[in-house]
């Protein structure tokens, strides 16, 4: 029977030989990721539904990770952290990545990736919707709710429906002034974000594969805003190099079978693609950011799981090198890890850190920030009356703060561009 590179993974983590389309499973989980906001009540439950002897199922495949309200003074973000700062020392978890430790890693589908948590074949679940990221990898990763979290940190399973595939075909070479963050607004721009429910986004063709690994996770990680249960891709060489010297652990790398069935097939050619933008209040609102030229902007930002990788700062130095930023713009690395980069990687012999300052722009500490809004000591949120265009993934009303602002989404490069402009800009005149 053939199947897709899903099917394949839900047989395995079931124990089946074979699965099919709406058969429902019990998969054994490889890992169960939490963070600040859900992991506490996930705790809650566990322990109210399991009682006084419950107990971890596999403390080595749970991953703490506080990413989302880390640096503000508000005591309910401060209370959230320290219930996981107990939880983790009552039950002495080796994966608790403390915000107030050197152990902190940053936003956690970046860091899941970083530290060599997200492995071929394997099945990862997590509380947040944009667990999604992590499928890049050729595995299967979705978010769930507390409930559900709740069930695996007691018991390892999950019963689970197994989904249908949509392929995504793309095929060509990807312009100098498109980023994959281009290439998946188009993307949404055809299918909405209720065109893919509950199925599997499988992205491939020879495009894919010529993008690094931060890229493919751009792809997979708004999977879900088209109401996906996750985006995947295939592993190859350049998933193996990336894991080489991330992780001991064993992995299976799983293929879709030739003579797969799935639900859908769209085909694309990103090389006749064109800079493309999120108009408020949806990320399905796709507008070729030319056709928008010139729109005025208040604040700029670059970050997020989706736009705060080191090749969304690449790209942004190379706009930003010599130039000034006339709006606040900033710069929010998703991880501790990509922060150092910042100081390390150069362009034009000048770090892009020092491209960053020099152009006027305000780097922040990595972590979730302005992209869910937060409170209002929160750098970089949308105030009432804010036109920002951000390399986020969401622009519904209040996503970034104010109800009364306005967010487009689009690519670092973008949004570089926008920065130097004062108004929404094709990076292609700034080359």
């Amino acid at each position: 029977m053939a199947m897709t590179i899903t099917e394949k993974i839900f047989a395995k983590a079931s124990g089946k030989r074979n699965v099919q389309p709406g058969e429902n499973v019990w998969l054994n989980v490889d890992i169960l990721m939490t963070h600040d906001v859900c992991g506490p009540p996930t705790i809650e439950i566990w322990k109210k539904e399991f009682g006084k002897k419950a107990r971890i199922w596999d403390k080595d495949k749970l991953v703490v990770m506080p990413d989302h309200f880390i640096f503000m003074e508000n005591v309910s973000a401060k209370r959230n952290i320290e219930v996981l700062r107990s939880f983790a020392a009552e039950h002495e978890l080796p994966h608790y990545y403390d915000p107030g430790s050197e152990r902190y890693r940053g936003v956690c589908h970046i860091a899941l990736a970083e530290e060599g948590f997200n492995l071929p074949g394997t099945v990862l679940f997590g509380t947040d919707s944009h667990t999604c990221t992590s499928s890049a990898f050729g595995m299967f990763a979705t978010g769930i709710g507390n409930t559900d979290a709740a069930f695996i940190l007691g018991t390892g399973k999950i019963w689970e429906k197994v989904p249908a595939s949509i392929k995504f075909s793309l095929h060509g070479l990807m312009p100098p002034y498109l980023m994959a963050k281009d290439v998946i607004l188009h993307i949404l721009g055809d299918i909405r974000t209720d065109g893919a429910t509950y199925c599997m986004a499988e992205f491939d063709g020879d495009a894919i594969h010529e993008l690094p690994m931060d890229e493919r996770m751009t792809l997979t990680n708004m999977a879900i805003e088209m109401g996906a249960m996750s985006g995947i891709i295939a592993a190859d060489e350049q998933t193996v190099n990336y894991l080489q010297n991330r992780t001991k652990r064993s992995y299976e790398i799983l293929y879709s079978d030739a003579g797969a069935a799935y639900y859908r097939t769209l085909n694309y050619k990103i090389d006749e693609m064109v800079p493309a933008v999120a108009q408020p209040h949806s990320p399905d609102r796709r507008e070729l950011v030319r056709t928008l030229s010139g729109r005025k902007v208040t604040k700029c930002y670059i970050g997020s799981c989706t736009g705060g990788k080191i090749t969304d700062f690449r790209a942004a130095a190379k706009i930003l090198h010599g130039k000034q930023a006339v709006v606040p713009t900033f710069i929010v690395p998703a991880t501790c890890t990509i922060t150092d980069l910042l100081s390390v990687e150069k362009y034009d012999e000048m770090t892009l850190r020092n491209i960053f300052e020099n152009s006027g722009c305000t780097i922040v500490q990595p972590s979730c920030a302005a992209c869910l809004g937060g409170t209002e000591d929160t750098i970089g949120r949308a105030c009432d009356n804010d036109v920002v265009i951000s390399t986020t993934n969401r622009n519904f009303p209040g996503r970034m703060g104010s109800k009364h602002s306005e967010v487009y989404l689009a690519s670092a490069l973008t949004v570089a561009a926008s920065a130097v402009q004062g108004s929404i800009a094709d990076p292609r005149e700034l080359f």
